[in-house]
């Protein structure tokens, strides 16, 4: 039996435009989205789009990553990060706003954007087919679909209001062209505090690069220019469970083994959560474009 198309998807096909072709706007059919030329992609029974074609990227996102991170969002450490993207963007947006979150993961960080941002409408680019069943379930505003954030995006030009990129990877140059020219990009990362206690009892993890502010703005700076910046910091109590599903959740398990747990005794009962989140007016003419 075809899948039918779920709502926020059909409400969303306008942005975007055939992966294969680059054709402007993909129609649905038979439980699959088609283009003007004839290319098909197939809409999963979980209510995602797959339009990611060719090579697939390689993703760390397997099934006990995703099933961690939704146990540990679930506890609200991660909310006061997630009410600080929810405000920047409420604060550049109207209420019909189109919302792009790029690496949108399980769809936790759009979902508290849309609730923010009553009318609005967001969809959700990432690799992991096992985080787009839960985005495309986020929130009934939210569409999803599969995408390498390395690659051009099946989007057309100047269709968002916001690009929201959290914890994720960053493709400038596409955010850019994929933003209205009063749009805005809202990157949130962490600052070498973040989750510090754990790091010193589990070296293994994965460090945040000293470098990574001037790495991003040396990206960034020929698209966009920072418009606010607001700095959130805060203790999270957690119990030794979210401590694992935090473990678990992130690169670093990939890097910890049971071993590195055991051999470093007990884990913290609270860590720091230190984030940057940056509101960034596009650029225009783009820095160093030819102006004609």
């Amino acid at each position: 039996m075809p899948v039918s198309l779920p709502p926020a998807l059909e409400l969303s096909l306008d942005l975007l435009r055939c992966p294969t072709c680059r054709t402007p706007r993909l129609n649905p059919g038979r439980g699959a989205l088609r283009c003007p030329v004839g290319h098909t992609f197939d809409v999963a029974r979980h209510g995602y789009a797959s339009l990611l074609t060719g090579t697939r990227a390689t993703s760390g996102d397997d099934a006990p990553m995703v099933q961690a991170r939704d146990r540990f969002l679930s506890t609200g450490a991660y909310a006061p990060i997630r009410e600080v993207g929810a405000r920047l963007v409420a604060g550049a947006a109207t209420e019909q706003a189109t919302v792009v979150d790029v690496g949108c993961g399980t769809g936790y960080y759009l979902a508290g954007v849309l609730d923010q941002v009553p009318g609005s409408r967001g969809l959700g680019l990432d690799t992991s087919v096992r985080a787009l069943r839960s985005a495309a379930r986020a929130h009934h505003r939210a569409a999803a679909v599969s995408w390498d954030v390395f690659r051009p995006f099946p989007l057309a030009d100047g269709v968002a209001d916001v690009v929201l990129n959290v914890f994720a990877p960053r493709n400038p140059a596409e955010f850019h062209r994929v933003l209205r020219p009063t749009g805005r990009l809202i990157v949130v990362r962490p600052t070498g505090r973040h989750l510090a206690e754990l790091r010193e009892r589990v070296p293994a993890m994965v460090t945040v690069d000293p470098a990574k502010e001037q790495r991003l703005h040396q990206a960034l700076s020929p698209f966009f220019e920072a418009a606010v910046t607001e700095q959130v910091e805060y203790s999270a109590p957690l119990s030794r469970l979210d401590v694992l599903d935090l473990l678990a959740m992130t690169p670093s398990a990939r890097h910890v083994s049971r071993g590195d747990l055991g051999h470093h005794g007990f884990l913290p009962d609270q860590v720091t959560v230190s984030v940057l989140a940056t509101a960034y007016r596009p650029r225009w003419p783009r820095a160093g474009a030819c102006s004609g």
